[in-house]
Order: structure tokens, then C-alpha cells, then sequence
């Protein structure tokens, strides 16, 4: 290959530490490459929504994107965060030979605390904390999140913590490991830990091809053993489950186990088949803990009293409620409600020059009483990249989208063609844009194509966040609740009227539900 591989990673020392494991045999073997760290998402050019594309990953989406936007060639990724269902053309090209699959106690002076009745352990797993709770089931477990060098520093600064828990892989590829660590060889580790994964896409034969020479069969195998478990289990539920699987002398050997949160129950199985006639060895240990309770026990972890602390203002689908990390718990409904109106045959009844959508209720409000055919518009101008698909789809072409309708109204001061526009709205609208035009001599006409109807529901003091769509969301929700908590925003408009009643207002890095459901776990990493 004569160009060089970009490599996608994250931006975390960790994950640079990785890259460059991945960089350096390829370039072992003659390969030219580059890193290319991704920070963020930045604009979205797919042209489909994430949630179609099958990207649900909250420590993969970015390079996820990056990778269909062609940004990079592969992606490096640490196997345990990869969700087990991969977004639709991606494929795993590699996995390199795996280091160390324990999970390591980090403790303060020794471990003489072990063998006391009370003490204080540290991690974010529901995982680690089952296991604990299980075998020590009088301690304490507290909460413990962020990165390696952040929990590490957490963990000094926190006077009555005993230890935290961490996976031995990371702190040792970036040297951190404390000389007050032991490995914890009773328990169980989370599936593929300790496993650097290299994706590509599907359509991408040289490059795949070029991944294959460092692929490590062994890891290759027990990671994909312990990953189908996981699959066959987890169900769509969030549960404390472990895995591992190990070859010695042709003899493939899965242990698996799962827990309650609290430890208190535990359903365990090990399974040995020979290489080649394993593929079943997933589902044989599923099925074994599923028959035992597993099933029941999963249903109980779902619908323990969990207590709702962020609300979204529109309904969720169930992959966007997957998209949310682990303690989040989530409930979501409309909080407006649209009402199309009928809108005049003579409007359309002969072709109009400039006209302006801003929302897809007003595409639909259209289309509900003309047929495309009778829709003659001859520059149509938008808001919003989906607004824009949409309009393209059913009516014509789009010349120009903004993100907003102000950057819109400055965009159209400077390029429309002629002093009038045609704008079909809402019977609640911002004043910016048909402010802008008029003051700069543009006439515009607005035709009220749909009403907005608020439809709050009163929710419970707990709520720690709410999450706000558009302007009459945050009014909606303003009629019937006191403002409290965080207000994540999917962008500027909707953050200046939250602005209004929250003292936190967060703003999405772009205008999406997926991007504000990253807003949220950011904040609750």
C-alpha cells in the first residue's frame, strides 16, 4: 500500500499508548502510517441519523464517525468497550495479542483491611462491585469514574478509601501501576479486558488484508467466546457479567459468571471444549446461567426502583435509550405536541421564488395538504441537516441549511435573490429571523403551517437534568416544573431560552439527540 494508514484513536494517554502499538508493527512490517487523534465529532457529514447506522457506542462513536466519514482508515480501540454488535460497515480487522486480563487492587498502605469486618473500596463497575460485594459482603463500595491518571489521584485524595479497583492492562501500558497493587485472580474479568481491537471497513480489502498479518488467532478466538456470551446474556439489560476464556494444550476453557448488583446472588459456570469444535461454548455457558435464574435475575436488575435523574423532553427511541452509560437512569416523553393546520390551495397555486422551512413538523404539515407536484418552489432554504434530507427527499432540492434560523437570516441578507421569502412556521416561532429579514428590506410571508401545543408532564424532585429540543420544550416544561438541575440543550436558540430559567445550561457539540445523549453521559462520566 503506497499511501499511508491513518490511524484513528482517541486522545487519552491510554488510547495514544495503544495507537502506537498498532502503529509500530505495522510499520514493522513496512507499512507507512499516520495518527490521527480524534477529539470530537465535530459536523456530521453521514447521511444517515447514528441510531440507523448502528452506532451506539459511547467510548467508540467518535472514531465510528471518523471512519465512515473516510477521516481514517482503521480505528484502535481497548476490546471491552467495543459494544458486541458492531455499526452497519464496520468490521473487526484485528486483535492484537492480548496483556494482562486482571483486574488490580490499588490500596493505600497494605491490606490488612481485607480481613476487617468494615472498609471502603472505590470503583465505577457494576461489575467489579458485585464481585466484591460477593466476597466481602460487609464493605462499603463507593463510586469511582474518569480516567486512569483521574481515579488514581481520586484514590490519593480520598482519605477513607482503602483501594479502588482498576484493570491491570491499563495501568500498566502507561506505567502507573503502584508498587501497593495485587492482582485479583479470584475475579471474574469484564469480556475482551486487556484486548487492543483494530476495526475497518467492511469495503476496505486492503486495508483489512493488511490488519490480518498482526491479528493474534488465540486472542482473536477467546475474545470472540467471551463477547458471544456477553451478547447471548445482556439482553439490552445492564448486569453485573464477567468472562473469560483461555486456550491451553487445544482445549478452549469459558468461565462466566453473573451477579446481582449487590453481590448477594451468583450464578457461575466453566465449560471446557476442544479447539475447532467450540463455537457453541458461548451459548452453552448462557443458556447453563440463564436456566439457573439468569433470566430472572436480569429482569430484576431492569426493573429495580430505579430513580429517574434525567429527563428527556421528547420520546426516546430504545436504541437512543441504549446510548446512555450505566447509572443513568432515563425517562423520556413529548412535551409538545404538533396540530397541522390547513393551509390555502391558493398559496401554492402558483410557483413562489424564495421559501423557508425550519423544522420537519412544517415539511410534514406541507406534504399532509399538497402533493409534491403542486409544490413549485424554486429556492428553498432551511434549518437543520435532517430538515434538509427530508426536504430533499419529498419536495426538491435545498440551497442552502444553516444550523439555526439566525445564522439562516444573515446568510439570506447577503445571497437570496429578490426582497421576498415564503416562510411556513409554527404558531410559536423565534422572532430572530423574520427580525433580520425585514430590517434589511427583505418582505417575508409567513403562512402558519402547524400549531405547537405544550403538553408538560410535572415530574419528581429528584430529576438532576432535563433534556431540551427546541425553545417550546423548555417552555413546555417550564409550565408545568420548577427549573432545577442541569438543562442540556441540543443548541444555541434552545440554550438562550433555557439560559432564561437554569443556571446550567450545556450545549451540544452538534445539533442531534445522539449528540445530547453524550452531553449527559460526559457530564455523569
Amino acid at each position: 500500500m503506497s499511501k499511508r494508514i491513518r490511524i484513528g484513536t482517541r486522545d487519552s494517554e491510554l488510547a495514544l499508548w495503544q495507537a502506537k502499538v498498532v502503529q509500530e508493527q505495522l510499520e514493522h512490517l513496512g507499512h507507512q502510517t499516520e495518527l490521527v487523534p480524534v477529539k470530537s465529532t465535530g459536523d456530521l457529514v453521514l447521511d444517515k441519523p447514528l441510531y440507523e447506522l448502528g452506532i451506539t457506542g459511547i467510548f467508540t462513536r467518535t472514531l465510528d464517525i471518523a471512519m465512515l466519514n473516510n477521516d481514517i482508515d482503521i480505528a484502535v480501540h481497548s476490546l471491552k468497550d467495543v459494544p458486541t454488535v458492531l455499526p452497519k460497515g464496520i468490521i473487526q480487522a484485528a486483535v492484537l495479542k492480548r496483556g494482562n486480563v486482571r483486574d488490580t487492587l490499588v490500596f493505600k498502605k497494605n491490606e490488612e483491611f481485607l480481613s476487617q469486618r468494615n472498609a471502603v473500596i472505590a470503583t465505577g463497575s457494576l461489575r467489579r462491585k458485585a464481585q466484591w460485594l460477593n466476597r466481602y459482603p460487609t464493605h462499603t463500595i463507593e463510586d469511582l469514574r474518569g480516567n486512569v491518571n483521574t481515579r488514581l489521584q481520586k484514590l490519593k485524595d480520598t482519605q477513607h478509601w482503602n483501594g479502588a479497583i482498576f484493570a491491570a492492562a491499563g495501568l500498566g501500558r502507561i506505567g502507573l501501576r503502584p508498587e501497593e497493587a495485587v492482582n485479583l485472580d479470584w475475579m471474574i474479568p469484564a469480556p475482551a479486558q486487556g484486548a487492543i481491537m483494530i476495526t475497518a471497513l467492511e469495503e476496505n480489502e486492503e486495508i483489512r488484508a493488511i490488519c490480518a498479518e498482526i491479528n493474534h488467532e488465540e486472542t482473536e478466538i477467546c475474545t470472540s467466546i467471551e463477547r458471544k456470551f456477553l451478547n447471548l446474556l445482556e439482553g439490552g439489560c445492564t448486569a453485573p457479567i464477567g468472562a473469560i476464556a483461555k486456550i491451553k494444550d487445544d482445549v478452549v476453557t469459558l468461565e462466566g459468571v453473573l451477579l446481582s448488583t449487590d453481590g448477594t446472588k451468583r450464578i457461575y459456570v466453566k465449560r471446557y471444549e476442544k479447539v475447532g469444535e467450540h463455537h457453541d461454548l458461548a451459548k452453552y455457558c448462557s443458556d447453563y446461567i440463564i436456566d439457573r435464574g439468569g433470566k430472572r435475575l436480569m429482569d430484576d436488575i431492569k426493573n429495580s426502583g430505579k430513580q429517574i435523574n434525567v429527563y428527556s423532553t421528547k420520546l426516546l427511541t430504545e436504541t437512543q435509550r441504549q446510548l446512555f452509560n450505566e447509572g443513568i437512569f432515563t425517562e423520556s416523553s413529548d412535551f409538545i405536541k404538533i396540530s397541522t393546520n390547513r393551509i390555502k390551495p391558493q398559496v401554492v397555486r402558483k410557483p413562489i421564488k424564495n421559501v423557508i422551512i425550519t423544522s420537519k413538523n412544517a415539511v410534514a404539515a406541507l406534504l399532509e395538504n399538497f402533493s409534491p407536484a403542486e409544490l413549485q418552489f424554486e429556492n428553498i432554504y432551511c434549518v437543520g441537516r435532517r430538515t434538509k434530507k427530508l426536504i430533499e427527499q419529498k419536495i426538491g432540492p435545498v440551497v442552502k441549511s444553516a444550523r439555526n434560523s439566525k445564522q439562516l437570516a444573515h446568510y439570506l441578507v447577503e445571497y437570496i435573490e429578490g426582497t421576498e421569502v415564503t416562510y411556513f412556521c409554527s404558531d410559536i416561532r423565534l422572532d430572530a429571523l423574520p427580525k433580520i429579514l425585514e430590517e434589511n428590506h427583505i418582505h417575508v410571508e409567513e403562512i402558519c403551517a402547524y400549531k405547537t401545543i405544550l403538553d408538560a408532564e410535572k415530574l419528581q424532585d429528584s430529576i438532576e437534568g432535563v433534556m431540551f429540543y427546541s425553545p417550546s420544550t423548555v417552555q413546555s416544561y417550564i409550565s408545568a416544573n420548577k427549573a432545577q438541575g442541569i438543562a442540556f440543550c441540543i443548541g444555541e436558540t434552545t440554550a438562550k431560552e433555557a439560559k432564561q430559567y437554569f443556571e446550567d445550561v450545556r450545549i451540544a457539540k452538534v445539533p442531534t439527540v445522539e449528540s445530547v445523549i453524550e452531553l449527559v453521559n460526559e457530564h455523569y462520566l
